[in-house]
């Protein structure tokens, strides 16, 4: 009577099994079976695309075009200090000298900062920064969110 417990789990394992080969093999083999791809899309995807390529960017090369669209770039940072009255100074000395450049101010307890500028690649920041040395002190490139100017086109 004790080897009936052992025939009984022999069995039970060998269904066990059999019930796997039965689901899992057949759900495998058709898995790896090859079949097509059918896109579904908008026909106006295609007229996007194609307008996009034309569109000619007065001032700017068309590489440079693509990062019109994104909110990264570089700001000069001209002033990071605790003084309210310094910073605004220091706002009002770099508009006057560049009245077409956006600036920004923030105050982080105890600090104020002004940043300068919208640009979308480091080096027009750079070349900021080489014209305002000696104008301000520690002046840095800060990456992060900016409000990229608008694209001009051919049309306008």
């Amino acid at each position: 009577m004790k080897k009936a417990p052992d025939y009984k789990a022999k069995l039970s394992a060998i269904v066990g099994c059999l019930f796997f080969m039965a689901i899992f093999i057949p759900a495998i083999t058709h898995a790896q079976t090859r079949g097509t791809v059918d896109v579904v899309k908008d026909s106006r995807i295609d007229t996007l695309a194609a307008r996009r390529s034309t569109i000619k960017v007065t001032g700017t090369s068309a590489a440079s075009a693509v990062y019109s669209t994104s909110g990264n770039g570089y700001r000069v940072q001209i002033y990071n200090g605790s003084s309210r009255k310094e910073a605004y100074d220091a706002q009002a000395r770099f508009v006057n000298d560049h009245q077409g450049t956006r600036t920004y101010i923030s105050y982080a307890e105890p600090d104020y900062k002004i940043r300068v500028g919208d640009f979308r690649t480091r080096i027009e920041a750079e070349k900021l920064v080489q014209e305002l040395k000696g104008k301000f002190t520690g002046l840095f490139i800060i990456p992060g969110k900016i409000n990229p100017p608008k694209i001009t086109t051919g049309d306008d």
